[in-house]
Order: C-alpha cells, then structure tokens, then sequence
C-alpha cells in the first residue's frame, strides 16, 4: 500500500510551517468547518442580553470590522484572572468599567467608539510580518478567546450571539489545562472528524 503523504511535505513527517496571520488562520479554520459548526449551534442559541457587574464575563459583539484579533485579546485582558493586572485609571479599566452596565448594542456602540481602543488597534495593525489590505473584501473566521470566570470556561467571540460557556473548571485548572483545551480549542479541531 502507497503511503499517503501530503503534497507540501519538505520531509517525511514534517510539513512546512504557516504564517500565524488573520488570512492563513481564517483559511485552516475553514478547512476545519469552523464557520459551518458556529452557525448550526448559533441557531439554537439566543442573542446575549447580559449586562451588569453580577455577569461572570464582558462580552462585546463585533461590529468593527478587521478587528477580530484586537476585540479577542480585549475579551481575554477584561475577563478572568487577567483583571488583576489591569492598570487602574488606564484605558483598558476604562473600557471595562464602562462596558460593565451597557447592554450587547451599547457595549458595541462604546467600542466602536473608542478613540483609545481605536488608536491601539492602529499602532499595531501593520507591525507583523503580512500585509493585511482592508480593502480586499475578504472575510473569514474569527479569533477566538477562552477565559475562565466563575470556575467555568468561556468562549468569547465577537461574531458569535454571545459568550458560550463550555463547562465547569476545578480550582487548580486553567485555560490551557487538558480538560479546558478539550473543552475549548481540541473540540473545535475535532469538528472537522465528525
């Protein structure tokens, strides 16, 4: 039996590696049925209505567009043991704050908004190693965020109906604990299995 190999391979068992960049992730995550998954349990979810300081995380829906990266890490910095190091008075704490009482359309309005969030976006939009053309009109997948408040895992995405909560953490486990990235990044690898 001829041994299947894949085409790009440089030597046997090793392939070439990919840029971590918005387009070549975006491209593997629709070879994985990432966007087709998210939309079939979409339709059986409602859109987040959340607001208020007693919700175990901040959500913000997506309405800025090419900012997937930029509102994924604001929902990893804002939720979570990463409060704690949040610099008080800064603008980060000032999102937040403000983001806390507001509602999905608000808190998308706030973001939008922010001159500050905005500004930080733009001093690093063009510091990798891609170009990435605004104007191209392409879209694909998002960058997703995983977050652990409240002992539970979260999944936070800008595009989804809200933050999905994928199951219960014991004390001493983390977001890249083995049971968490089964709940999370592993789940949406296998995807493409089933």
């Amino acid at each position: 039996m001829e041994k299947k190999t894949w085409s790009m391979l440089v030597e046997p068992h090793h392939i070439r590696i990919t840029e971590n960049n918005p387009d070549v992730v975006n491209q593997m995550a629709a070879k994985l049925a990432w966007d087709r998954s998210c939309k079939a349990e979409d339709a059986n979810t409602e859109l987040y209505t959340g607001s208020g300081p007693d919700k175990p995380v901040i959500w913000f829906k997506q309405t800025i567009g090419n900012a997937c990266g930029s509102i994924g890490l604001l929902h990893c910095l804002i939720n979570g043991p990463a409060v704690d190091f949040i610099t008080p008075e800064s603008d980060l704490a000032a999102i937040r704050s403000d983001a806390i009482p507001l509602d999905m359309t608000h808190r998308a309005e706030i973001l939008c908004n922010s001159e500050p969030f905005e500004l930080a976006h733009k001093s690093v939009e063009q510091a990798g190693d891609s170009y990435a053309d605004p104007t191209d009109g392409r879209s694909g997948g998002h960058f997703v965020g995983f977050v652990k408040s409240g002992g539970k895992l979260w999944e936070l995405e800008g595009s989804r109906k809200g933050p999905l909560e994928r199951g219960s953490l014991a004390d001493d486990e983390d977001v890249v604990s083995p049971r968490a990235l089964d709940m999370g990044i592993r789940r949406i690898i296998q995807l493409d299995k089933d």
